[in-house]
């Protein structure tokens, strides 16, 4: 497949790069400045601005996917989202955040008393953000959330995917960096969460 990959040089962005690129697809490799993107097999880096959604629809058009792995505390959804939808690529894959994921029933993590405050307008705009795309139409989207701790690791291809609850174990919730981005892949080889958010921890 030909994947536009915006955010390509950040901590989860570069771990999809490199998935990406060790399967074999064709990936234009996104950021502002691109001199940050891993060289890498197939792979292409671009400039590309979430700021400037009118020059970032040209460089996505002529893709087969779309994945955006950017801040939602420093990104405007109306910009982002009309940018792919400017770009006619129908399938769009949202590296998500774990805020938006549900502890009990109604109850989502960003809103329990023990959630940290400095990551709460980033989770926050994940929130929006889904909420967002909940009300597309015109685009076959993928939300993938990570478990609570999103962190640097190993590339196990071991873990669990679920839907809106928060994946927990008894050493709490986390997910790898790498084996996010093996899940996304997946999930863009084997399409099974159109128009859906999972989730995926250990």
């Amino acid at each position: 497949m030909k994947t536009a990959l915006i955010g390509a040089s950040g901590q989860a962005g570069s771990r999809i790069l490199s998935e990406l690129s060790a399967r074999g697809h064709i990936v234009t490799a996104i950021a502002r400045d691109p001199s940050r993107i891993a060289s890498l097999p197939n792979v292409t880096a671009a400039h590309g601005d979430i700021d400037a959604p009118e020059a970032l629809a040209e460089v996505l058009r002529g893709h087969d996917a779309i994945i955006s792995s950017v801040h939602f505390s420093a990104s405007d959804p109306q910009k982002l989202i009309g940018a792919v939808k400017a770009s006619g690529v129908g399938r769009y894959y949202v590296v998500g955040g774990a805020g938006s994921l549900e502890i009990a029933p109604g109850v989502l993590l960003v809103n329990t008393p023990e959630f940290p405050a400095i990551y709460k307008a980033e989770a926050q705009g994940g929130v929006e953000y889904l909420n967002k795309l909940k009300t597309e139409n015109d685009l076959d989207w993928t939300f993938l959330s990570p478990s609570d701790a999103f962190v640097p690791g190993e590339r196990t291809g071991t873990f669990r995917l679920g839907k809106d609850r928060l994946l927990t174990t008894e050493n709490g919730s986390s997910i790898s960096f790498e084996d996010f981005a093996v899940a996304l892949v997946d999930e863009i080889e084997t399409p099974a969460h159109v128009r859906q958010r999972f989730t995926v921890g250990y």
